[in-house]
C-alpha cells in the first residue's frame, strides 16, 4: 500500500522533481524495489496526460474498503482529463476541498450518507458559499459516476440535500467605468477587454481567438461552454480592432497566432489576465470584485438589446439556447427598458 499523501489535493503517484538548472520534471511512481520512477517530461499539461494514460491502463487491483479517495483518483484519471481545460482546474480546486474532509480520515465511499453532505455544506460555507455549490455537484457526479462503474450500488447521498442559495451577478458596467480601467490597462490588456466586449463572448472564448479563425469576412468562433458556433462579422469597431491588434503584433519578432497576445508576442494565461486587469482596476480606483472582467459579456448583451432593439439579437451574439436566458442575464443587469404612462 502506498503512503497517504501528505497534501489532500496530491496527485497519487506522481512525483515532483527540480533540477539544479531549476527545472522541473515529473515522474511516474511505479513502487516497487529497487523504485521504478517513469519520466513524464518537463510540461505538466503534457505529463498530466500521460499520467491519466498510465492509471487508465494499470490493471485496477480490487480493494477491501473502497474509499472516497479511491474512487476520486480514478475519477480524475479517466473522466477529468476528457473535460475542457478551464473545467480541469476547477475540478481540481473542488477535489482538493472535498479530500480535505472526507479523507481526513480516509473515509468508505459507502459510508458518506446525505447528512455528512449537509454538514460538508455547513463546513465549506463559513468562507465560500458558492464553492461549496460547485464542489456538492462534483461529488454527486463522482458518485453517480462510481454507481455505473460498479464502485458502489447506494443512492446518491447528494440527492434532496439543498444547496446554498444563488442570485446570481447582476452588475452592469457603465461606459465611464469600462473607460477609466481601459484608460490605465496596457495594451494587451486594453485588446483583450474591447476584443471582449465587442464579440460578447466568454473570456475563455476570447483568449483562445485565432488569426486564422477569420475567414470570408468573419471571426469563427466555437464557444468552449456549450460548443455553440457562432460566425461574428469583422466590421465597424472590430475590424478596427483586428487591425490594430495586427500593428501591434508586427513588432515582434516572433508571436502566435492567438489574437491576444502579451508583449512577449505569446498568447496570455487566463491567470495573468485576471490578475492584470484586478490590479489595473485597483489602479484606476474601482473595486475589484465591482467589476470583473466576465461582466464584459454582460455589458456586449445589454448593450446590443438597447442598440437593436431586439433581445433577440443580444441572445444570438451571447449564443444562448432560449431567450428567457438572454431576458434573465440581460435585465437583471440593468433593468427592463419600459416607458412612462403618458
Amino acid at each position: 500500500m502506498g503512503r497517504k499523501p501528505k497534501r489532500p489535493d496530491a496527485i497519487p503517484r506522481l512525483r515532483v522533481r527540480k533540477k539544479p538548472s531549476g527545472t522541473i520534471f515529473y515522474y511516474y511512481d511505479h513502487g516497487g524495489k529497487p523504485r521504478h520512477e517513469e519520466p513524464l517530461g518537463s510540461d505538466y499539461g503534457l505529463a498530466i496526460k500521460r499520467w491519466a494514460e498510465i492509471e487508465r491502463a494499470d490493471s485496477e487491483k480490487p480493494a477491501s474498503v473502497i474509499t472516497f479517495r479511491y474512487v476520486a483518483d480514478r475519477y480524475r484519471a479517466i473522466v477529468i482529463p476528457t473535460k475542457a481545460p478551464r473545467t480541469q482546474l476547477d475540478n481540481a480546486k473542488e477535489l482538493k476541498q472535498l479530500l480535505a474532509f472526507f479523507d481526513d480520515p480516509p473515509c468508505p465511499l459507502e459510508a458518506i450518507e446525505p447528512q455528512h453532505v449537509r454538514q460538508y455544506i455547513a463546513w465549506r460555507s463559513q468562507t465560500a458559499k458558492i464553492r461549496a455549490n460547485r464542489e456538492k455537484a462534483l461529488l454527486s457526479h463522482i458518485w453517480n459516476w462510481a454507481r455505473g462503474e460498479g464502485y458502489t450500488a447506494l443512492a446518491n447521498p447528494c440527492a434532496g440535500i439543498r444547496g446554498n442559495k444563488e442570485t446570481g451577478r447582476d452588475v452592469y458596467i457603465e461606459d465611464d467605468v469600462f473607460a477609466a480601467v481601459w484608460k490605465l490597462a496596457s495594451g494587451p490588456l486594453r485588446d483583450a477587454m474591447d476584443l471582449a466586449y465587442l464579440t460578447g463572448q466568454r473570456v475563455a472564448d476570447t483568449l483562445r481567438m485565432d488569426q486564422r479563425d477569420m475567414r470570408d469576412g468573419f471571426l469563427h468562433v466555437k464557444q468552449g461552454k456549450t460548443g455553440t458556433k457562432r460566425r461574428i462579422e469583422v466590421t465597424g469597431d472590430l475590424a478596427a480592432l483586428v487591425e490594430r491588434i495586427a500593428s501591434r503584433k508586427s513588432r515582434y519578432v516572433v508571436h502566435a497566432t492567438r489574437l491576444i497576445v502579451g508583449d512577449d508576442g505569446q498568447p496570455i494565461p487566463y491567470d495573468r489576465l485576471r490578475r492584470s486587469f484586478r490590479d489595473t482596476c485597483t489602479l484606476a480606483g474601482i473595486d475589484a470584485d465591482a467589476f470583473q472582467f466576465r461582466d464584459l459579456r454582460a455589458k456586449a448583451g445589454t448593450d446590443k438589446a438597447d442598440s437593436a432593439g431586439d433581445i433577440r439579437e443580444a441572445q444570438h451574439q451571447l449564443g444562448h439556447a432560449n431567450l428567457a436566458m438572454t431576458e434573465h442575464y440581460v435585465r437583471n443587469r440593468r433593468g427592463a427598458k419600459v416607458t412612462p404612462t403618458r
